[in-house]
């Protein structure tokens, strides 16, 4: 009787051994004996593919930015779930704000790639974290409206590319002087700007003229000389150094004259760079830049902006998740300790810290767990949010194993790569399967 019910256990698990051993035994196997041969899969290579994993380029950088994924996303987006978990509980309209963060998680990973690689846009006028970044930057340091002026060879003034120009000689009160700038197409020049006027000699000030002196057409304007069809400087500032010293400061009218008062009288005149700030057309949210750079003996690790972009992504997608799980942990917690905790004198950090996050450890181990193992196989957001300029900045061991497969048509190094992935999980899964029995035994 009982070799009959043997029989028929196993008869009943048959069908899930069978898909178990053809959806997740063969391949896992497959891929490990493939790995041990060349990209043809004729000839046994050994260790080969292991080796070029860790010493090409590409795969090199993979490897780098899959360590900063597995420990910063996950992080970030369980401190964060843990923080909006704890404050929705406060609130009136807690469950409308957790709703709001949760919706990232109904939109897939391609369309918040397509979302993120808009919101990274270059131009301020299509992407939204660039407009956002330019109004602030524009709001402290406003760039100028002549940003390319630069003054005529040979003339009064002079200075290095960008600013600050200095009149060659003192100025003298009484003595008009001119300032003659080039550089500026007719059509950058600012709206308020009217036709340059000459500067008229005032006894007691120094009066001078900034100006474009520059007229379209062969022969039609004379140098250094204002020409009725040349528009003034308006707006630009003129400061009066002696001594490295500003003693007085102006700002040219709309005809580009200026006025100083005596104080003036034996200075240089200098233009600022504010002048000729450039515009600030945002930040490279999708570039290769680095942010900082561990030595670590012969492997540097190094984090980039692209890599880091997209990971605010990733957040931003689930984040919600970690709030809903840990939401659901703090629902049962016993709110006795809370209250015995405040009774004793504790503060809400000190709650929070020493009671509510102890608690609530099981739950926020689930979480970090989980997100581990999902980073571990990123691939969709990294491969539609990075553009191809920086997408190899961008790699990760997902997406290079996509790259190795299809693209080089390496079925060696692919294998390889997925072997790598495999034995980064086990470890993650053995930690979550020991914290699960050490709870059931609890």
């Amino acid at each position: 009787m009982t070799g009959t019910r043997r029989t028929v256990a196993l008869l009943f698990l048959l069908p899930a051994l069978v898909l178990l051993g053809a959806l997740i035994v063969y391949p896992i196997g497959y891929s490990v004996v493939r790995s041990f041969f060349d990209s043809a899969g004729h000839s046994f290579v050994g260790f080969d593919n292991y080796q070029t994993l860790f010493t090409r380029s590409d795969t090199k950088t993979a490897i780098n930015n899959n360590i900063f994924w597995v420990v910063l996303a996950p992080t970030v987006a369980t401190a964060l779930g843990l923080i909006f978990a704890v404050l929705t509980e406060r609130i009136r309209w807690g469950t409308a704000f957790k709703l709001i963060v949760f919706m990232p998680m109904a939109i897939s990973m391609l369309a918040a790639g397509i979302i993120f690689r808009l919101v990274y846009d270059q131009d301020p006028a299509k992407g939204a974290a660039n407009a956002v970044t330019t109004s602030v930057h524009d709001l402290f340091a406003p760039s100028s409206a002549f940003p390319q002026a630069h003054p005529r060879p040979n003339a009064g003034i002079a200075g290095p590319a960008g600013g600050p120009f200095l009149t060659k000689e003192p100025v003298r009160v009484g003595r008009p002087v001119l300032l003659p700038l080039v550089g500026v197409a007719a059509d950058k020049m600012p709206d308020s700007a009217k036709p340059a006027r000459r500067p008229a000699a005032t006894p007691g000030e120094v009066t001078g003229t900034l100006w474009q002196d520059f007229t379209l057409g062969k022969g039609a304007g004379a140098v250094n000389k204002v020409d009725p069809s040349e528009l003034g400087y308006s707006g630009m500032r003129v400061e009066a150094v002696k001594g490295g010293k500003v003693v007085a400061s102006t700002k040219a009218a709309a005809d580009g004259t200026f006025t100083l008062p005596a104080a003036a009288d034996g200075a240089r005149l200098r233009l600022p760079t504010s002048n000729f700030r450039e515009p600030f057309n945002g930040v490279e949210w999708l570039g290769d830049k680095k942010f900082f750079t561990i030595h670590l003996g012969g492997f540097d690790l190094y984090l980039n902006i692209v890599t880091t972009s997209i990971m605010v992504a990733y957040v931003w997608m689930w984040a919600g998740f970690a709030m809903v799980l840990i939401g659901a942990g703090l629902a049962g917690m016993p709110r006795e300790l809370l209250e015995a905790a405040r009774v004793d004198g504790a503060n809400e950090w000190q709650v929070f810290r020493r009671v509510t996050v102890p608690l609530l450890a099981p739950v926020l181990a689930v979480v970090l767990v989980t997100l581990m193992i999902n980073v571990l196989k990123i691939f969709d957001l990294i491969f539609i949010t990075a553009p191809g300029s920086t997408q190899d900045d961008a790699n990760v061991l997902a997406l290079q194993l996509y790259r190795s497969a299809f693209n080089e048509g390496n079925e060696g190094l692919a294998s390889a790569i997925a072997v790598l992935l495999l034995l980064l999980v086990i470890p993650v899964m053995w930690f979550n399967m020991r914290r699960l029995r050490r709870e059931t035994r609890r």
